[in-house]
């Protein structure tokens, strides 16, 4: 192992594509450190440091994503979540929208429209979200409800003036704007996916964090078998992520002129875990709505707020409770079904299969092939959408049990990232290794 990485080091273009892409994260994990204008740093660690485990709820999946930069007000505190959203908006929209269906299917050039219109939208979204976290700042409640009582944290913003506001907005969406650029860098001159990439990054700066909160707050011991459940649970999701059915495929012989084309063998690899990390987020995103509703309907004069307020913050604001529960692993299930829907579609695969003369082993090409299909992706998919539920709930089972923070590493949207953006770096560094050597990084 040792001695594949010093190849990587001894490779002039791989090398200058790995310090590039080291460089690139350098300078991302800087800018979540660097406060926005106006923001009091003092009085946001002190709000850090006085952070209830389950305080931060609402913000949590963007917390996690941003790298800890949401919290601490800085330039990057969006982090790549408005880029995040506007792909899956973009995404479904080639369902509702047939001009961006034809789009995507004229290739690099359709695609690359497809791009330019995700860049807008991410800039749009960013705009809207500055606005929000700095409006939620301004209100004392971003740390959560109880810390609007706390002097520090309802002094977070030391220049409330409409300009003062407007020059955050700005700084906001243009550390966001900053972000997309650095991960289309790292995508066309370094390794890897770059928005991938950064993401990766954002969650695993957090987990000696966690681990060591984890260690301050219940004991070293708690931390070690906290670390070794995690190794364990690493490896699960690793063997699952790597899961697929595999369906044979044969291609009959035809005659061009003189030559012969067809007649081989191959599969359709249909993935257990199809759907990724999306349903984690869609479910996630779905369930901070009502929270984010009764946040901004808390009365101001102090008196008691409404019973269906009440109502929200004690059942669907905090994940101990067995109602939360439930909902996210039953969303979860659902939106699996709904993103797999609309991203494999059988009867696309099947005309395809029937245009290049391919067939399914004992299924009729056509309508029987996409049937035959639907069929397999439905039955496989079910346990993929099981599996994604129970992984979403180990931080919530995790705070429950142990009193670990709400940012449990080994677990949820978190934890699949991980594994599936490092999994595709270490293959893409292969496949460069072997190109140049003969022998990768993995044997």
């Amino acid at each position: 192992m040792l001695s594949a990485v010093a190849r990587i080091f001894r490779t002039p273009d791989l090398r200058r594509k790995v310090l590039f892409t080291l460089a690139i994260i350098a300078i991302f994990r800087l800018g979540s450190f660097v406060p926005a204008p106006f923001v009091d740093f003092s009085n946001v660690r002190s709000c850090l440091a006085s952070q209830s485990s389950s305080a931060s709820g609402l913000y949590t999946l963007v917390n996690v994503l941003s790298g800890g930069a949401l919290l601490q007000l800085s330039i990057f505190a969006l982090g790549i979540m408005p880029y995040i959203t506007s792909s899956i908006i973009v995404q479904l929209l080639r369902v509702v929208i047939p001009r961006f269906e034809v789009l995507y299917k004229e290739g690099q050039e359709g695609q690359a429209r497809l791009t330019q219109y995700t860049r807008y939208l991410t800039i749009a979204l960013g705009i809207l979200q500055s606005t929000t976290l700095i409006t939620v700042a301004r209100s004392g409640a971003l740390f959560g409800s109880g810390s609007s009582t706390n002097a520090a944290c309802s002094s977070l913003i030391s220049n409330t003036a409409w300009w003062a506001t407007v020059l955050m907005v700005l700084t906001m969406t243009a550390g966001t704007g900053l972000i997309m650029w650095m991960g289309e860098l790292i995508t066309e001159r370094g390794v890897g996916n770059g928005m991938s990439l950064l993401i990766f990054t954002a969650i695993a700066a957090r987990f000696p964090q966690s681990i060591i909160a984890i260690g301050q707050a219940q004991s070293p011991e708690v931390a070690v078998v906290v670390v070794l459940i995690g190794v364990v649970i690493v490896g699960l999701v690793v063997y699952v992520e790597q899961s697929q059915r595999r369906i044979p495929v044969e291609y009959a012989k035809r005659m061009v002129g003189r030559r012969t084309y067809g007649g081989n063998n191959t599969y359709i690899p249909i993935k257990v875990n199809m759907a990724g990390v999306v349903p984690v987020i869609f479910a996630s995103s779905l369930l901070y709505l009502p929270a984010l509703i009764a946040q901004f309907n808390q009365p101001r004069d102090g008196s008691a707020p409404a019973p269906w307020v009440t109502w929200i913050q004690n059942y669907l604001t905090t994940g101990d409770h067995p109602l939360y529960m439930a909902m996210y692993f039953l969303l979860i299930v659902g939106f699996t079904y709904f993103y797999v829907a609309i991203t494999f579609n059988p009867e696309e695969v099947a005309d395809n299969m029937k245009k290049y003369g391919g067939f399914i082993p004992g299924i009729r090409a056509g309508r029987p092939t996409a049937e035959y299909l639907d069929y397999v992706l439905t039955r496989v998919t079910l346990p993929g959408s099981i599996y994604l539920g129970l992984l979403a709930l180990i931080p919530l089972v995790a705070f429950v049990a142990i009193g670990a923070n709400s940012n449990f590493p080994f677990g949820g949207a978190s934890l699949l990232i991980i594994v599936g953006v490092g999994l595709e770096t270490v293959k893409q560094i292969d496949s460069q290794l072997q190109q140049r050597h003969y022998e990768g990084l993995l044997r």
